[in-house]
């Protein structure tokens, strides 16, 4: 089947129209009056379909469904919601391949990897289904008589999740899943980059909450950050912005709600580094460093980015990674085989080739790649062979996130030497520690170890489970999404005092007597 037989399938089957309403206010709004997105494949950069954005009256509509929404919703217990989470989830199953084909089609990923971002959602739906029963306070022994004290958590409300064009549905689930079972209603702003499968996914869901009588407690609006993501930011009345993005932006949707003392969750830039120490497997290593940095072509925010290698194994372990990459298949990710797709688009080509002049000015060695392809039969997809660079020291550079797969590699005698080269960029997402001694192992998970939000020994800096809270700290921006407790993030959090006595004795031996 060709790529443009394969386009209409995938069409057909999805419900993607030529031209596609963009926003969903408890219904699909016909005729949005923002801007028209045209959507172009980075396979072959060809045209897929349009997706029509919403303007400032669009999102006003969208707000307004939320707050009814949410005065419905908030009247259904934990376990009811996490119902209509269970009914979604299998939606998402039935589904699976259908969406995980627009995903791939969309943003250039593996079959394997577009699948993986449906199952993903698949398996937060099943987490947040579990959460739905185990949603627990603490129970506080009081200091005055017969007091009895506790923490109970109750939903935000409307709350609003800006996601990245790299994982179009699976970060919004993580964030949307959790948060309805707690009691909230969502707004999803996805990138514009990627909208097709943010619609794709809300026709699914929808279509399952109409059908079981539940209110929709999910929006969508298409639109630019500049626009949308403005609106949401500044707006008062969606408690909680989590965004996914750059440290720049970031730092703009941090500023903007808290001035207005929102919540925020933000998943900034990661600068992953992987140190391999001379007591590693080196087939590990290997396997988990060649995962890190060429998954989603370089295109994930916990993409390995830095190798840090023990001089003893340097050349050895070096001379390996560059034959695997050798044999790495790059092309079409929906051909069997393809590990390595294409950059989303131009702007991102431009990146790697602009960051690779860079590290060749600041003394880096090009030891592998960092050309531009020419695909046969995909002569105007955004392809690039991965790049690996030999780097003297730390430069400006290998302290910059460039969503690309270029590898830094650096050299180091002792650990010590080798945690201070790992600590010493601005972000502070994940890392990973390839070795076989306890001692080492501990060295890097110690509070003088590892300074990111995730801590990996043995495996990659990316491929993070559901079970986990995912977030970073440094210019990660901070803040946890998905598992464990993180679904606190979407509370407000209260204590209660109840007195059960015939008095009022005060804390702290406090006497307030009135005669």
């Amino acid at each position: 089947m060709s790529l443009e037989e394969l386009r209409k399938q995938i069409k057909e089957e999805l419900g993607i129209d030529d031209i596609n309403s963009g926003v969903f206010a408890g219904e699909w709004i016909k005729e949005p009056k923002g801007k028209k997105i045209r959507i172009n494949s980075p396979i072959d950069g060809k045209y897929i379909a349009t997706a029509l954005g919403g303007s400032r009256e669009d999102y006003e509509r969208v707000v307004h469904q939320m707050e009814e929404a949410y005065k419905l919703w908030v009247n259904y217990t934990p376990p009811q919601r996490g119902e209509l989470i269970r009914l979604i989830g299998n939606e998402l199953r039935a589904n699976k391949k259908k969406l995980g084909k627009i995903v791939s089609l969309e943003t250039g990923k593996t079959v394997v990897e577009g699948e993986g971002e449906i199952q993903e959602m698949i398996d937060i739906a099943d987490f947040a289904v579990g959460l739905s029963r185990q949603l627990y306070g603490y129970t506080m022994a009081s200091e005055r008589y017969q007091h009895r004290m506790y923490e109970q958590y109750h939903p935000l409300g409307v709350i609003g999740v800006i996601t990245s064009f790299n994982f179009p549905s699976s970060v919004w689930s993580w964030n949307s899943f959790i948060a309805a079972v707690v009691g909230d209603v969502v707004i999803w702003k996805p990138s514009s980059k990627a909208p097709l499968t943010a619609i794709s996914v809300m026709k699914i869901i929808t279509e399952t909450i109409k059908k079981h009588g539940y209110p929709q407690i999910f929006s969508l609006i298409v639109g630019g950050g500049g626009e949308i993501g403005d609106l949401l930011t500044n707006d008062a009345r969606v408690k909680l912005i989590s965004f996914t993005g750059s440290v720049e932006s970031g730092r703009r949707v941090s500023e903007a709600v808290s001035r207005r003392f929102g919540k925020v969750i933000l998943e900034l830039g990661g600068n992953n580094a992987a140190i391999v120490t001379a007591k590693a497997d080196l087939n590990i290593a290997l396997k988990g460093v060649t995962f890190g940095a060429l998954a989603t072509s370089g295109q994930r925010c916990t993409t390995t980015r830095r190798l840090i290698v023990e001089d003893k194994i340097y050349d050895q372990f070096v001379s390996r990674l560059i034959a695997t990459y050798e044999k790495v298949k790059i092309g079409n990710p929906l051909e069997e085989g393809v590990l390595v797709g294409p950059l989303i688009d131009e702007e991102a080509v431009k990146n790697f080739e602009r960051a690779l002049e860079d590290a060749k000015k600041q003394g880096g060695k090009i030891l592998f790649g960092g050309e531009r392809l020419k695909i046969d039969g995909y002569e105007t997809g955004f392809y690039v062979k991965p790049a690996i660079v030999e780097m003297p020291s730390i430069t400006p550079i290998t302290c910059q996130e460039t969503f690309a797969p270029i590898l830094y590699v650096f050299k180091f005698h002792t650990l010590e030497e080798a945690i201070r080269i790992h600590n010493s960029v601005p972000q502070g997402l994940s890392s990973a520690i390839f070795t076989t001694d306890l001692r080492e192992e501990e060295m890097f998970l110690s509070a003088m170890g590892s300074d990111c939000g995730l801590a990996n020994v043995n495996t990659a800096t990316a491929g993070a489970e559901i079970g986990g809270a995912f977030g970073g700290e440094k210019d990660t921006g901070g803040g946890r999404e998905s598992g464990s407790d993180a679904w606190k993030n979407y509370c407000r959090r209260q204590t209660v005092t109840i007195n059960w006595g015939n008095d009022i004795p005060l804390a702290q031996g406090v006497r307030f007597e009135v005669k």
